[in-house]
């Protein structure tokens, strides 16, 4: 029970509270091998808050040298859905399968995609602040559940249509910053790239 109640303080210790935090602590997995286990970037961020693991899913679909590798976007989606329908049946601790825990992504590119990233991310964390917080209340967690949902069925499709994945990984990112942060605009301006992202993958495939 003590072990349990250590554990939670553990992770609500190392939880990113914003879009540099979760990119340093991502940055700071150790890799001999080359390849980045995804269990370990899960150990980095913590496995029980809803908003880093949405901005996680967002980030790495969002730097084009990872998101351009085969099968990336639907790895992501495949962890968007699972998160999703865990926090919509009430699951407090997000579980994964082990050959999901156990992709591996290229260490040097992740890097080279959060090097190219930071300047960007510090900018976005300075606008953060609590406004609109209706949005990020339990309802409006529940619908950004179903909207990343919607979102991550309609991703392994948009590989095959350019540009659409880095507007879902925009969003993602939004919606992860929007709870993190309980910034209801961000929340708000994340519908808005998910309902582009729908529309321009339906005109582009039928």
């Amino acid at each position: 029970m003590q072990a349990s109640r250590d554990n939670q303080a553990d992770d609500s210790n190392t939880e990113p509270h914003n879009l540099v935090e979760l990119m340093h602590a991502i940055e700071s997995i150790n890799t001999p091998s080359g390849r980045i286990r995804f269990d370990e970037v899960l150990d980095a961020i913590g496995r029980r808050a809803f908003g880093p693991l949405l901005l996680l899913a967002g980030l790495v679909t969002l730097m084009p040298i990872v998101s351009g590798i085969p099968g990336v976007p639907t790895l992501m989606a495949l962890f968007t859905l699972l998160v999703c329908v865990q926090l919509l049946v009430g699951r407090r601790t997000f579980w994964l399968p082990g050959w999901l825990r156990n992709r591996t992504l290229p260490s040097d590119k992740v890097h080279t995609g959060l090097k190219w990233m930071y300047k960007p991310a510090k900018w976005v964390d300075r606008l953060l602040h609590p406004r609109i917080t209706f949005m990020t209340g339990r309802q409006g967690v529940r619908l950004t559940a179903l909207a990343c949902f919607t979102l991550a069925l309609a991703m392994p499709p948009m590989e095959l249509v350019p540009l659409t994945v880095n507007i879902a990984g925009v969003a993602l990112t939004l919606f992860g910053l929007a709870i993190m942060a309980r910034d209801g605009l961000l929340s708000i301006l994340a519908f808005l790239l998910t309902g582009l992202s729908l529309f321009v993958i339906l005109y582009n495939l039928l």
